[in-house]
């Protein structure tokens, strides 16, 4: 039998705190907001208790940021799509901002197992004056233990509707796309971390977090496979490949820092979960 779990997370701001409340169906919940940075920012940790997605399951996920509020979404470790033979297994991302709010989507990689059959599809949508740093991370396969991506296939879409659209599909018998230099040139993981606006940022923003992005870049080393660009007025966007999950991890991880303190000027609270 296919899992099908949906959940509804609401952001609101009540006398200067952000609060979360939500509804789910199936295996997919939240557990106890965090509050390190103080009442401002509430933290939250998405669990999904099968840990991993085989055909025909589907994850439904909706977030909702009320004017003035700020969230920050993780998870306690990757997600797993596994083997299937018949159906597809989706997750689907919904991310909604009010005017004047902001989100940090940060889940954790997304792992492709060989003869996955895998659609993983986030669509932000910001109002006017509402802001998000997001990332998104694929492993194909798992290198390190022997276990390639053989076969199967991988759908990804990442969409500010009308603004922004980034969609690819790789599939395990594509050796082309797989190992050829204008591909992904022998990599296994691929990483984007962006930042989204409702409103189109001043150049000089931007050109601030793209100096920022690109001076991580050069003393990183990824610095080969990895860029970062301004697509539109409204979209900030680095992109990284790398053999295994760890070293782009590790980018993203400063370039969110990075960003957080030149477009947020606020300090990088790391997740308490990414610790254990």
């Amino acid at each position: 039998m296919p899992w099908h779990a949906r959940l509804e997370l609401d952001y609101s701001l009540e006398e200067h705190r952000s609060v979360a409340r939500f509804r789910h169906e199936g295996p997919l919940r939240i557990l106890q907001s965090l509050y390190p940075e103080g009442d401002a920012v509430c933290h939250n940790v998405l669990v999904h208790p099968p840990g991993g997605l085989v055909g025909g399951d589907t994850l439904d996920i909706r977030v909702r940021a009320a004017a003035g509020s700020h969230g920050l979404i993780t998870t306690p470790g990757a997600s797993r799509f596994y083997r299937s033979e018949g159906e597809p297994a989706l997750q689907r991302t919904e991310l909604l901002l009010e005017p004047g709010a902001r989100l940090e989507w940060l889940p954790l990689e997304a792992i492709c197992f060989s003869g996955c059959r895998a659609e993983n599809r986030l669509v932000v949508r910001p109002a006017a004056g509402a802001e998000l740093i997001g990332w998104d991370l694929a492993a194909l396969g798992l290198p390190n233990a022997g276990k390639p991506f053989e076969r199967g296939a991988l759908q990804q879409h990442i969409e500010m509707p009308g603004t922004w659209l980034e969609r690819g599909r790789i599939d395990a018998a594509d050796h082309r796309l797989l190992d050829g230099p204008l591909g992904l040139a022998g990599h296994r993981c691929l990483a984007s971390i962006f930042f989204v606006a409702g409103s189109p940022i001043a150049r000089a923003r931007r050109e601030a977090a793209l100096e920022r992005a690109r001076a991580l870049i050069d003393a990183h080393a990824l610095r080969d496979s990895a860029g970062a660009t301004s697509p539109t007025g409204e979209v900030i966007v680095l992109r990284a490949l790398a053999p295994v999950v760890e070293p782009a991890m590790q980018l993203l991880r400063q370039v969110w820092h990075a960003w957080r303190a030149e477009l947020w000027q606020m300090q990088g609270a790391a997740p308490r979960i990414w610790a254990m």
